[in-house]
């Protein structure tokens, strides 16, 4: 499996460029625990196509500058965050080699236009060996080198925009025999189309089996109107590329502290261990000290990373509020988020910055206001008029009730109306006194402690 990353880089760019395109490769190839080549080498594969007007594309396939990696990834077991499963997927090699144009099918028409604009510009590709088995597999190992090409900077890695693009090889068999023929599925965009795509060509490949067919060497296309792949072209008689030394890039040299010549200029070459002393946190040791500072669980620290932006926003709230982090964490997954998806925001163009929703919370957590008048105060924020939460606490007359004689009257008010579920609770089923404390919540308009309700509810009953 291929991972296609374009980043700002030609043949023709300046030094510095170029010095920052090998830069990056080199962080990836660290941060996948890969062995890096100080000496690498360009190669020309030839091959026509109108996607390459060159004839010829530069890549790596004798000496990359990366080898010998691994990338470790987690899965829901049955989709249940609360169930995860580390995995691991071994990576053959990172290479630099230059990007294809991106052809254009016109069906209607019965033509193909070329789109040249990428054709040349510098890629980065991440070569995985064969040890995933499903789509879910795949899409899960490719996020996690998403937010690691995020994290180190190598790239935005997003996939929407063509900065992060797949290729998956697939191929079926039994256990215990060799695998079978592969083919190729192209230029995946998106992580829900690449599982789609794998588990769609695992299927289609032993019903054709079983069926007495055989599998051809070919690319395909994933459609994703029709959920299923499509071929492009036969792979049978191009595998011979040609390939040949480049002759107009030299070895690609890097260096470490040890082979580092004592005269050189260390702002126009790379020094390897230089690079790994500076490496940022991962998102695996990021997510680990998410649960060690702050007390919350392992999937809630996925939820945060996964989110562009939402740790950062998690962790502020929790400097400015009084609140416990495992407190906040669901007003930040369970509220705010689901704010953020139902009007297709990010977290940077959220109206409820992290200094108003700690200043919620912090009302909350003094017990001014409930819990209940909290979510209205979060929802009149999302409105983005600029009022503070505690100018729309007084402008609706939110607080909560302190006059604990009236919270009484309108507690015995309850139980006098509701002389069923006053049964059932003596009768010793204690559930339905829930619902009692959410006829005092209405009668309140959400003004009312739950926790002193609670209190007075019980007493009363208990009289």
């Amino acid at each position: 499996m291929h991972r296609s990353v374009p980043t700002q880089n030609s043949s023709l760019v300046p030094k510095s460029i170029k010095l920052q395109f090998h830069l990056s490769a080199v962080m990836t190839g660290l941060a996948l625990n890969c062995s890096i080549n100080k000496k690498s080498l360009f190669d020309r594969k030839h091959y026509f196509y109108a996607d390459l007007p060159a004839g010829y594309q530069i890549t790596q396939q004798r000496v990359p500058i990366a080898v010998n990696g691994s990338l470790s990834y987690s899965l829901c077991i049955d989709n249940k965050m609360s169930q995860m499963v580390t995995k691991t997927v071994r990576i053959k090699q990172i290479q630099l080699e230059q990007d294809s144009g991106k052809s254009l099918h016109d069906d209607t028409r019965s033509q193909t236009l070329v789109d040249l604009n990428r054709a040349g510009v510098g890629l980065m590709e991440v070569v995985m060996e064969p040890d995933m088995c499903c789509g879910e597999e795949a899409a899960a190992a490719v996020r996690e080198l998403q937010l690691i090409l995020q994290t180190l900077g190598s790239s935005q890695a997003v996939m929407a925009e063509g900065q992060l693009r797949v290729d998956a090889n697939v191929s079926v068999h039994h256990p215990g025999e060799p695998y079978g023929v592969r083919t190729e599925v192209k230029n995946i965009n998106s992580m829900r189309f690449l599982a789609k795509a794998i588990d769609y060509e695992i299927q289609r490949q032993i019903e054709e089996l079983e069926n007495g067919g055989t599998i051809l060497n070919e690319t395909r296309a994933f459609d994703s109107k029709l959920g299923c792949t499509v071929p492009m072209r036969d792979k049978e008689g191009q595998q011979d590329y040609r390939f040949m030394p480049e002759p107009n890039l030299p070895p690609l040299i890097l260096y470490d502290a040890k082979s580092l010549p004592a005269n050189m200029n260390h702002q126009q070459v790379i020094n390897i261990d230089w690079i790994h002393e500076r490496l940022p946190d991962l998102p695996s040791v990021k997510r680990k000290k998410l649960v060690e500072q702050y007390g919350i669980l392992p999937e809630h620290s996925f939820t945060l990373l996964n989110e562009d932006g939402l740790a950062e926003f998690f962790e502020s709230v929790v400097k400015q509020t009084q609140m416990k982090p495992k407190k906040v964490i669901g007003w930040i997954l369970k509220d705010l988020l689901s704010y953020l998806k139902q009007h297709s925001l990010t977290v940077k163009e959220s109206p409820v910055s992290s200094f108003l929703l700690a200043d919620l919370l912090n009302l909350l957590e003094k017990k001014e206001i409930s819990s209940t008048a909290a979510k209205q105060v979060l929802a009149e924020l999302w409105k983005g008029e600029g009022k503070t939460p505690l100018e729309i606490v007084k402008e609706q007359k939110l607080e909560l009730l302190q006059d604990q004689k009236e919270l009484e009257q309108i507690c015995q008010a309850v139980i006098d109306g509701h002389e069923n579920e006053v049964m059932a609770i003596k009768a010793g089923n204690p559930k339905v006194l829930n619902k009692l404390i959410g006829l005092v919540q209405k009668k309140t308009q959400g003004r009312s402690n739950p926790v002193l309700v609670k209190q007075l509810l019980e007493k009363k009953l208990s009289g």
